[in-house]
């Protein structure tokens, strides 16, 4: 089969394009420059795209003796995901920037690409595993739970699934994988894990937003509706934060208080207790679903953090919608975060979050 590899400049996608040479693959890799200011990704940034990262994936690709790319893709990546982060702050929401990477620039416009130069697959280094199900390919959590990478790839729907290789998805830790590249001469052996926002080079999420949109100062309310503090832009906050407010007006039960709410057309931060940030209900759009085998209701579990717990929840799906309904509530529920549905290991599916609310337990039955 005709590969193409995503060389990120990273261990795990070094001994993913290793593991699909040694598979009898040809194999081709590729590294995808995706900042339009190299100067803003200098040595030691904390994301995934740095000139250094470039560098890497040249000396990989060297080692293991198979042709090496670089593809321009920061037009794409600025339009689609760069853009997208700062629309979706703006209405209020909280976007997750490596769903929509995976989902439009690893996913799309690199598989479109691959699919143009005659490539039967992609080859990248996520955590995540593919089984071959009774119903077709099934997208499954990693062997390695603290890497799983399969919440941010729900989005890539069955068409990717079927082109794609997770070479690392049945690995049990990091340290296998470090250990292998040593073996195999890699030097991005030992380089640590890329972390953060890729585009946001020094982790100030607040700065980059601010930058970008510009300040518009606002009121901080409480419940309400007395204002208790003042902000430089509604867009930088988001529903559970509890650092950063400078409130000047201290809850009268002394406790501290979190966010509620953000009203851009308002340009208005709500804030409250920490009991009101507890949800049982999620409505979520824009659904792309795996499992056409799956009933439109049924109980399973699901994740709203890249990194967070499964929850138990009874999921009623339509063509369009999902709605969640959590059996044990959850706190800070954003809209904009991706909700993630699974079956066991399985990845049922995935939507964005549009609403989350309280409902009465009469109401969930």
């Amino acid at each position: 089969m005709q590969v193409l590899a995503a060389l990120s400049g990273g261990v795990d996608s070094a001994v993913a394009a290793a593991r699909a040479v040694d598979a009898g693959h040809d194999v081709v890799g590729v590294h995808m420059a995706l900042s339009r200011s190299r100067a803003e990704h200098r040595q030691g940034s904390r994301g995934c795209c740095s000139i250094e990262d470039a560098g890497d994936a040249r000396r990989a690709a060297d080692v293991l003796g198979i042709p090496y790319y670089v593809w321009d893709l920061s037009e794409d990546f600025e339009e689609t995901v760069v853009r997208d982060f700062l629309s979706e702050y703006a209405a209020g929401r909280t976007p997750n920037p490596c769903v929509r990477c995976n989902e439009h620039i690893k996913f799309a416009t690199l598989m479109e690409r691959a699919t143009a130069l005659g490539f039967d697959a992609v080859a990248t280094g996520h955590y995540a595993r593919l089984v071959d199900g009774p119903h077709g390919r099934e997208l499954h959590r990693s062997v390695n739970a603290e890497k799983d990478q399969s919440y941010v790839l729900a989005v890539m729907g069955q068409e990717k699934l079927a082109r794609a290789l997770f070479p690392l998805g049945g690995v049990a830790t990091k340290a296998e994988v470090r250990a292998e590249a040593a073996t195999r001469g890699l030097g991005v052996s030992s380089k640590p894990d890329s972390y953060d926002i890729c585009f946001v080079a020094d982790g100030d999420t607040q700065g980059f937003l601010k930058d970008r949109l510009g300040a518009t100062p606002g009121p901080i309310v409480d419940v309400d509706g007395n204002q208790v503090g003042e902000h430089e832009g509604a867009f930088a906050y988001t529903v559970g934060q509890r650092r950063g407010l400078a409130l000047g007006n201290p809850a009268a039960d002394g406790k501290p208080r979190y966010v509620l709410e953000v009203q851009p057309t308002t340009n208005t931060v709500v804030v409250g207790p920490s009991a009101l940030l507890t949800v049982n209900r999620i409505d979520c759009d824009d659904v792309v679903w795996l499992a056409d085998d799956a009933p439109e209701t049924l109980e399973a579990e699901v994740q709203i953090r890249a990194h967070g717990r499964p929850l138990p929840a009874r999921v009623t799906r339509s063509s369009d919608s999902l709605v969640i309904d959590l059996r044990d509530g959850e706190r800070g529920v954003a809209a904009g975060q991706s909700a993630v549905v699974y079956d066991g290991t399985r990845v049922l599916g995935q939507a964005t979050i549009k609403a989350a609310s309280r409902v009465s337990s009469g109401q969930l039955e």
